[in-house]
């Protein structure tokens, strides 16, 4: 399979391209920094390396880019500083996502086009009307008010729920909500859910991103699993932790 990941040059961005890598995909990436990419990257025939921004391609760029692409993975996110959380764009993922959609839809393809975004557990799965507990709901509408990228996270999700839907004929999705997010050298056992099992806020779990860039290229290469989560917002822990 050929694979478009955005994202890349991330921490967990760079973990699903490798698992992509070891599950024997093509893959392309999209980043502006590629210097800051592994040699390893730079050296790997089965590895294609774009120098751009995302949000800064054309409409006409954007479709050349998907256009071979069996599957699109995001893992677009803000910087945690104060210009990544409060500066522009506002709407990284909400746009890229919102972009790279309508690129597929443009190409017309006569296959359906896999689409994972890695999303987050802070936010809800309002097609499953998944309940929280009010001082939940209190904290989660101050990070509305105060962090920009919460409510980036929130759109991404809500324009695959409602926009593209369940039964668009060029595109399949899954959101990937993993909780507290660490580091780990290697894959290990992780569960999935369809619904947060603790409180995102108050009791929030850990993954590893190793664990949540396995799951994510799993996704993209088993059937099964793909037809298992797609159109659903599953949560990832690490089993250990």
């Amino acid at each position: 399979m050929t694979v478009l990941v955005v994202g890349a040059s991330g921490a967990t961005g760079s973990q699903l391209v490798e698992q992509l890598l070891i599950q024997k995909n093509k893959v392309k990436v999209i980043v502006r920094s590629p210097e800051r990419l592994p040699d390893s990257w730079k050296n790997n025939d089965d590895l294609q390396i774009i120098t751009a921004s995302v949000l800064d391609l054309s409409d006409a760029e954007m479709r050349t880019m998907v256009t071979d692409c069996d599957a699109i993975a995001s893992c677009l996110g803000h910087n945690l500083t104060f210009k990544g959380i409060y500066g522009k764009p506002r709407r990284l993922v909400t746009d890229a996502t919102s972009r790279l959609c309508n690129a597929i839809i443009a190409n017309t393809s006569k296959s359906k086009t896999k689409f994972v975004l890695m999303n987050t557990t802070g936010n809800r799965n309002r097609d499953l009307k998944e309940p929280i507990s009010f001082a939940q709901k209190c904290v989660i509408g101050l990070l509305r008010l105060l962090l920009p990228p919460h409510v980036d996270n929130e759109k991404a999700a809500d324009y695959l729920r409602t926009e593209i839907g369940q039964n668009n004929t060029s595109i399949e999705w899954v959101a990937v909500r993993p909780d507290g997010l660490i580091n780990d050298e290697e894959v290990s056992d992780y569960e999935i859910h369809k619904s947060p099992t603790r409180s995102a806020i108050f009791n929030a779990g850990k993954v590893s991103r190793i664990n949540v860039g396995h799951f994510m290229a799993s996704l993209i290469n088993d059937d099964h699993l793909w037809g298992k989560w797609k159109g659903q917002m599953p949560v990832i822990y690490s089993s250990s932790i």
